[in-house]
């Protein structure tokens, strides 16, 4: 073994078990060390349970042993704050759910347990999941491990981070808008927002309910689509032959290292024919956030009354301004989302997948205000229900990483991972950070 614990994948880590030169337990002892000697800067983890995670790790050492490992047999991962893990908070990131304690594991948690995976503990995030900067009021903010000072992006921030930092081999975020993906550009590692319900909502603190997926971040493709296989019963592939990108990317203003990946990506795809969007990338975005404001709105009313200062300043603000909308404003805000579900499903049906931008910036420094648009790429397969896969695609030139994503048809995530696989070597855009 001449490598460190912490860099090797759900691959490695069972290359390693089954030649017998380490065990679960060692590994997992290695990255609570790592966390030890690294969270202190990153702030990633909110929550750890090494007891419980020893104990996993002494089982799937029996596992090994016996030569009956299960799929993720032995690979530590960590869990976002707004999903149940048994004997942790799932706080959500809300100072008023402090006490929230989980009686049981999430549904896709227990997945987890259920093939050899290791829960390490729980990872910060925005808020209540509104937001993509992971600068919490009451948990801090979590830091980008290619620039301490920089956010990771959110609301996944600590799942970003905690991945791309090795301390965890992959993390499970939630994507509200773009809250996987987002982290996955700014940290630099893959990450995919499946198909609306294709992973159970079974235990996670709901921002909103038809906008929300559960979503794995790891390191490497093949660790992501390992995992995904795990949480998601894939079908068979459908194929994909030439995706299609949108015209003059809908005119958001993108940094040129971002454009340059997206172009190079349609380049190696033979992407040449675009479609257009019925209305403004801005606009529609915006439509998706009054309705998470109204649904988050809606869905702490209780715990804000019984605990007002609980809830911060600013999400008061944000779940505040939908249900300020008239009437007439909020049937406009759905007319522009059906159109826009309907544009994305005709475009996919065409073409198969769609490919864009994953943001269209690269990391911020967390002294600077989250740039306005940097939802309006991811919000459209949250908006149509569909799955989306961030690749790194490459940094820029201060060495902060950039990505591209690829939107499928509803169910098609296996088509994803196969078309994303050759696009993968082509841009050979990952890059760890320096402290991996």
């Amino acid at each position: 073994m001449t490598e460190p614990l912490h860099r090797h994948g759900v691959a490695g880590l069972l290359a390693l078990y089954r030649a017998g030169e380490t065990m679960p337990s060692s590994v997992v002892e290695a990255a609570f060390d790592r966390i030890a000697a690294l969270n202190g800067d990153l702030n990633a983890f909110v929550e750890l349970d090494e007891p419980g995670a020893m104990q996993a790790a002494a089982e799937s050492d029996r596992q090994i042993l016996s030569a009956a490992p299960r799929p993720l047999e032995g690979v530590p991962v960590a869990i976002k704050a707004n999903i149940d893990v048994e004997g942790l908070v799932t706080s959500a990131g809300i100072a008023a759910r402090k006490d929230c304690v989980a009686a049981t594991d999430a549904k896709v948690v227990a997945d987890l347990r259920n093939a050899g995976a290791i829960v390490l503990g729980t990872l910060n995030m925005e808020e209540a999941a509104l937001g993509a900067k992971t600068d919490n009021p009451w948990l801090g903010a979590a830091q980008n491990p290619h620039r301490i000072g920089h956010t990771p992006g959110g609301s996944s921030g600590g799942s970003g981070a905690a991945v791309a930092a090795g301390l965890c081999v992959m993390a499970l975020g939630t994507d509200t808008l773009g809250s996987v993906r987002v982290p996955s550009a700014y940290c630099g590692v893959y990450g995919l927002k499946p198909t609306y319900n294709a992973i159970s909502q079974h235990g996670l603190e709901i921002c909103e309910a038809s906008l929300d997926a559960i979503g794995p971040l790891a390191r490497s493709l093949s660790d992501l689509e390992i995992v995904s296989r795990v949480l998601i019963d894939m079908a068979e592939p459908q194929t994909i032959e030439t995706p299609v990108t949108l015209e003059a990317l809908g005119d958001v203003e993108c940094q040129p290292a971002v454009v340059t990946a997206h172009e190079k990506a349609a380049g190696q795809l033979g992407a040449s024919e675009s479609f257009a969007l019925p209305d403004p990338l801005t606009r529609i975005r915006f439509a998706g956030f009054i309705r998470a404001s109204r649904a988050l709105h809606d869905h702490l009313a209780d715990l804000r009354a019984a605990d007002p200062d609980g809830l911060s300043d600013h999400l008061k603000f944000l779940i505040d301004i939908g249900p300020k909308r008239s009437d007439a404003d909020l049937a406009e805000d759905e007319a522009v989302l059906a159109r826009t579900r309907e544009a994305l499903h005709a475009a996919v049906d065409a073409h198969g997948a769609i490919l864009l931008p994953t943001v269209p910036q690269v990391a911020f420094p967390h002294s600077e205000q989250a740039p306005v648009n940097q939802a309006d790429f991811t919000c459209l397969a949250n908006i149509a229900g569909l799955p989306a896969l961030s690749i790194p695609a490459g940094v820029d030139e201060t060495g902060l990483p950039v990505a591209v994503q690829l939107i499928g048809a509803a169910g098609n995530e296996a088509g994803l991972f196969d078309m994303a696989r050759g696009l993968d070597v082509q841009l050979d855009g990952y890059r760890p950070p320096d402290l991996f």
